[in-house]
């Protein structure tokens, strides 16, 4: 049976209800949200003269939710547009409608008798064959299959969504008993291939995978960090970044979080599993309890670990929780010898080896705890899972880990890991004495372009599934390598498509990248059908190397910095105008010089998680590498007869000087950086390079031919440049902008008015490009520039001078 999911129901509308309604309202499901109906009139609605008949205090409680949802931040919709596909109701008056839809999903509170009750009303109405799913994290299934229907059973699973939904990628899937094969097969697909998750096969044990292992680690550390005598600062840095996790590391995500959903689920697990090992590190240490009687729950409390407060000043600070005193004090820099020999080493999953033989306390946390958490997972199979690389999936996908338990093992070396994990009084499981005992010395392998992992009842590595729909570069990167320099390697794809992939620092775009962006296409020229210029890092490109641009200001060599320009340019223009079809793969931030590599490209497969954007302002000067000009000639091409053509080119304009970046790839659409019915979004940003090259096939089969460079490009001149100067005049008289600032828009203003010609008229791109390129040169000269750039380099932040 083909199921196609149209209209999906989603009953219960707090955070996790209206995320995830916002998420398939983003893959353009159309969503009811319902929730229950008011008991009482607030003081408002009664004022009004409403009563609990009325259809707004009816839904009050699901539409303020949602609204709420809608007007967070992060958002939880790709586009605000998006969310006209949500129409919502209450479970008293609307039920009945989800007879229309194609699944439903419970997301109503963790209690099983509210949710049997649901699940009751959901039968009388729910036609026979629509999928029926809890977003449950704790309770068991059998409990909530009691007293429902054949037909009902056969068709229930948990979907077990992260939060936030749109951002977390893991979607927990756990069969129930009588759930047919075929429901399952189909939630593990439409999780990968439209929800853009990595599906997760789960057992229905406490917490699944994601959060038994993710709590072991939080609580594993709540035990250490006094034991080992470390602040909540030093813990944070130990656990942030230099290891691959997110930024907030560990009790800056528990204050994100609230630190009341991590006792839920820690109490669940100890009061559920006295099986378990390590059943006492799940009993909360006593600074939690206290924390807990204090309500210090984090961000939705005003302070957890750490405490915002305003000084006499006015000035913000962030206070740590000491927890010996369970007082707030400023906070302290966190320094480690070991963290500094990592500084030079790029890949995170390097640096492992180095960690955990560090000499000072840092080296010691390491030891401590990845040693417990090796010997936690290993013990977990075939408990939770029955395959080692789901709980690396996991953990990756549901807690933003670069790299899951068993693939840092792995780099630390297996039997180093186990040699550590004896130190600390931990034993190996049979089975990992046993692969080791017969040679096998890792739990992953690669070979011909894929992920091997060691299966434990056949002893062996075998291929791990799903992965024919992906192009994993760290897989193929050696054995497909065409070339290579400091900032590119180009790998052939197979079937005539090339891909360069940046390398450089966060992928910033310099000489050396761009020589390898012209030596891609001319290979693709000579050799091959298509080119697409992608990478799987955390962004797709931060823009320009701007310390190459302030170096060569400061010293004045305005020759070299003028052929470095042009440079930047023609790689553009050939994207553009090479005689095979060219693809760019954004993803992440795709900022300035980034973005203008995208508008040049003959197609864009973003993925939805794109933050697209021409940000020059912020370091002073205007779009040089064709932004300027690619701009202006699109807001040419939207002209239509009777515009006012002026307003047109002003929106465009706006986009460059307000530095405007797009939340999501929906939103590149409306600032006019994608372009609808040409350039596509890929939801699932592990599918997007396999996507990529399939659009590059079908251009090349399809006769792709290079297009004639542009010479009809309608420009305003002094019409549109009189207008623009009028503007900018008055922002600075209002101090909305600075002196600098009206300069640079006012340089911008040149550009995309095409000077001062007398009346409208047409230019090729190339006069645009010399005119973007003399006016970017004439900023780089200038003093309050260089202070912008040089800021940026010391700071990451734009400095308004």
């Amino acid at each position: 049976m083909k199921r196609r999911i149209r209209k999906v129901a989603v009953i219960g509308s707090g955070i996790m209800g209206s995320g995830i309604a916002c998420h398939f309202a983003n893959i353009g499901a159309e969503v009811l949200l319902l929730d229950i109906a008011p008991k009482d009139l607030t003081d408002a609605e009664k004022a009004k003269g409403l009563t609990l008949e009325s259809k707004a205090v009816r839904n009050r409680i699901v539409n303020d939710n949602l609204k709420a949802a809608l007007k967070s931040k992060p958002s939880p919709i790709y586009n605000q547009k998006f969310a006209n596909r949500i129409s919502t109701g209450n479970l008293t008056d609307d039920l009945s409608k989800v007879a229309e839809v194609d699944w439903i999903i419970e997301v109503v509170v963790e209690r099983l008798d509210i949710k049997k009750q649901v699940f009751e009303q959901i039968e009388k109405y729910r036609k026979p064959g629509t999928l029926i799913t809890s977003n449950t994290s704790g309770i068991p299934i059998a409990f909530m299959n009691e007293g429902r229907s054949e037909d009902f059973r056969q068709h229930f699973a948990i979907t077990h969504f992260f939060n936030p939904p749109r951002y977390l990628k893991l979607f927990e899937v756990v069969p129930g008993p009588d759930c047919k094969q075929e429901v399952t097969d189909f939630l593990m697909e439409y999780g990968d291939k439209f929800l853009g998750k990595t599906s997760v096969m789960a057992k229905d044990t406490p917490a699944f995978i994601g959060n038994r292992i993710g709590i072991f680690g939080i609580q594993s550390l709540f035990h250490q960090v006094k034991d080992l005598g470390l602040t909540v600062e030093e813990v944070d840095k130990l656990t942030g970044p230099v290891i691959g996790r997110p930024k907030s590391a560990t009790f800056r995500t528990v204050d994100v979080v609230g630190l009341d959903t991590l006792v839920h689920v820690a109490n669940g697990i100890y009061e559920n599993c006295p099986e378990d090992e390590a059943h006492e590190l799940f009993k909360l240490p006593d600074f939690i309890n206290t924390m807990m009687e204090n309500k210090w729950l984090g961000s939705k409390t005003g302070q957890g670990f750490y405490k915002k407060v305003k000084g006499d000043d006015g000035n913000s600070e962030i206070l740590s929780l000491d927890l010996d005193t369970m007082e707030y004090r400023s906070k302290k820099r966190a320094n480690f010898a070991t963290l500094e020999l990592t500084k030079t080493i790029d890949n995170v999953i390097d640096r492992f080896p180095v960690l955990v033989g560090g000499k000072d306390k840092a080296g010691e946390f390491y030891r401590k705890n990845f040693a417990a958490l090796f010997a936690y997972v290993q013990n977990r199979i075939p408990e939770i899972s029955d395959e080692l690389y789901r709980i690396d999936d996991a953990m990756k996908a549901g807690f933003g880990w670069e790299n899951g338990p068993f693939e840092i093992w792995d780099a630390i070396g297996a039997e180093k890991a186990v040699e550590i994990m004896k130190a600390e009084g931990h034993e190996p499981a049979a089975w990992v004495t046993e692969m080791l005992g017969a040679g096998i010395t890792s739990f992953y392998s690669v070979k011909d372009g894929a992920t091997y992992y060691y299966d434990i009842p056949q002893k062996k590595h075998i291929k791990k599934p799903g992965q024919d729909a992906f192009i994993i570069l760290d897989n193929i990167r050696k054995s497909k390598e065409v070339f290579k320099n400091s900032g590119v390697v180009i790998e052939d794809l197979g079937d005539g498509i090339l891909n360069v992939e940046f390398r450089s620092k966060m992928n910033t775009i310099g000489g050396d990248v761009l020589a390898g962006i012209n030596k891609g296409i001319d290979l693709a020229e000579k050799d091959f059908q298509g080119l697409i210029v992608g990478n799987q890092g955390p962004n797709f490109s931060v823009g320009a190397n701007i310390g190459m641009i302030f170096m060569m200001a400061v010293e004045q060599e305005y020759d070299e910095l003028n052929m470095a320009i042009k440079m930047f340019q023609d790689t553009m223009m050939r994207m553009r105008y090479s005689s095979i079809p060219t693809i760019s793969a954004p993803h992440g931030m795709t900022l300035g010089g980034g973005c203008e590599l995208s508008l040049h490209a003959d197609k864009v497969v973003a993925a939805a998680e794109t933050y697209m954007g021409l940000v020059e302002f912020g370091v002073g000067v205007i779009p040089g590498g064709g932004g300027s000009k690619e701009m202006t000639l699109r807001a040419a091409d939207t002209f239509r007869k009777n515009d006012v053509e002026l307003n047109v080119l002003q929106e465009y304009f706006l986009t460059i000087g307000m530095a405007k970046v797009s939340t999501s790839a929906y939103e590149a659409f409306d600032l006019g950086l994608l372009q609808q019915g040409k350039d596509v979004v890929v939801v699932n940003k592990d599918r997007q390079l396999a996507e990529a090259k399939k659009h590059a096939l079908l251009m090349a089969e399809a006769g792709y031919t290079q297009p004639p460079q542009r010479k009809d490009i309608k420009v305003l001149g002094k019409q549109a440049l009189g207008m623009f100067l009028v503007g900018t005049d008055s922002m600075e008289a209002g101090k909305y902008i600075s002196e600098h600032d009206k300069k640079i828009a006012n340089k911008l203003a040149y550009v995309m008015a095409g000077g001062d010609l007398s009346e409208p008229n047409y230019v090729s791109e190339q006069y645009l490009l010399d005119i973007e390129r003399e006016a970017f040169l004439s900023l780089c000269t200038e003093r309050k520039t260089l202070e912008r750039i040089q800021h940026m380099l010391k700071t990451g932040k734009p400095l308004r001078n």
